[in-house]
């Protein structure tokens, strides 16, 4: 029988990243093997109607999705109904290929369930990624597509990258997520700035109607987030992210000074900001919640408190490829016991009492 502790006990005999990178050709690999792809989907993809919602016009089987961040360059899409998740989205790619920030990039926390990265949004380039991504779309999962300048770009002429990648993987996407979120790509979140939204957002909607979300850090004050998000959805975006990861280095004492901080210890950081943008655009747009969500009492709490979505990644590292099923199954059970007979009833609960 599988045991993913042993397996865990191997996997972080390895660098960080050396281990992603293994797990990446494993999951490339498996939907070749129809005989174990089919049986690891039966055993972790939780098929019940009441999971199932329709949102941006497609139909998501669950609401719990992969990061981006995991699946750089739409390699292993095809793998994700095996390891239960309702979506996915991939990224982030820039224009250009990038190797990323120098290596060691990646560290793990395992006493705190929780990683630091300083990837530096690395990743073969539009070009690459929208030949593997035009492969696999449509697909049975929905598939956002995660976009970010590269790092060699001024911040002066970042619209163009943001512009360019738009043009390019509008037809291949169910919805677009702009990401001037990240920590690891320098003077990014400058543009977390109401007049770089705002024209980002009028540009995208003159090119296409596809759903454009954004992506916001966890590291600023709420009311200059909750203001971020209202001139985003004014402008035209048709849902917002949150979070990041964090720079509050403060939350693991001794960890790095350098790149963003995923996992547990951003759980209760990241559901006080998403709690209160939710308060102010909950029933406005799509909100999706990340951060720190491995287990089904967080994705309730997210869901409750006005997430349509949620996702997880770091989660995934540490509670291995069963953790989307016993969040999926745990929120049919917590369903159960409020008496909702979908999904959607659950979403806002906490805003409607």
């Amino acid at each position: 029988m599988f045991n993913y502790k042993n397996l865990k006990k191997l996997l972080f005999l390895f660098q960080p990243e050396t281990a992603h990178n293994l797990a990446e050709i494993a999951l490339r690999v498996l939907p070749k093997i129809t005989i174990l792809n089919n049986y690891l989907t039966k055993r972790n993809f939780v098929d019940d109607d009441k999971l199932t919602q329709e949102i941006f016009g497609v139909k998501f089987l669950n609401p719990v999705g992969l990061a981006a961040g995991f699946d750089k360059n739409s390699t292993m899409v095809k793998a994700m109904p095996a390891l239960g998740f309702g979506y996915t989205e991939i990224g982030t790619m820039t224009p250009r290929p990038q190797d990323g920030n120098p290596k060691p990039r990646m560290f793990r926390y395992p006493s705190r369930n929780s990683v630091q990265n300083a990837m530096g949004f690395n990743n073969e380039g539009s070009h690459a990624v929208w030949k593997n991504l035009n492969k696999v779309y449509p697909n049975v999962l929905p598939i956002g597509v995660n976009i970010g300048k590269n790092k060699t770009t001024p911040k002066e002429y970042a619209l163009s990258d943001y512009k360019m990648l738009i043009k390019k993987f509008k037809d291949t996407a169910d919805y677009l997520a702009i990401n001037i979120s990240s920590p690891n790509t320098p003077n990014l979140r400058d543009l977390q700035n109401e007049e770089f939204i705002t024209s980002l957002f009028q540009m995208a909607k003159e090119i296409t109607d596809k759903p454009i979300l954004l992506k916001i850090a966890p590291d600023m004050n709420a009311q200059m987030a909750i203001e971020l998000c209202k001139t985003a959805v004014d402008a035209g975006a048709a849902g917002i992210i949150a979070t990041n990861t964090t720079i509050d280095y403060d939350l693991i004492p001794g960890c790095k000074d350098f790149g963003g901080l995923s996992g547990e210890v951003l759980t209760e950081k990241s559901y006080l900001l998403f709690k209160e943008i939710a308060k102010e655009l909950y029933g406005k747009t799509v909100l999706i919640s990340v951060g720190g969500v491995s287990n089904a009492q967080e994705a309730y709490r997210r869901i409750k408190a006005g997430a349509s979505l949620v996702q997880s990644y770091t989660g995934m590292i540490f509670e291995g490829p069963s953790m989307v099923k016993s969040i999926n199954e745990g929120l049919l059970e917590l369903m159960k016991q409020d008496g909702y007979n979908n999904i959607s009833e659950a979403i806002g609960a906490d805003l409607k009492d």
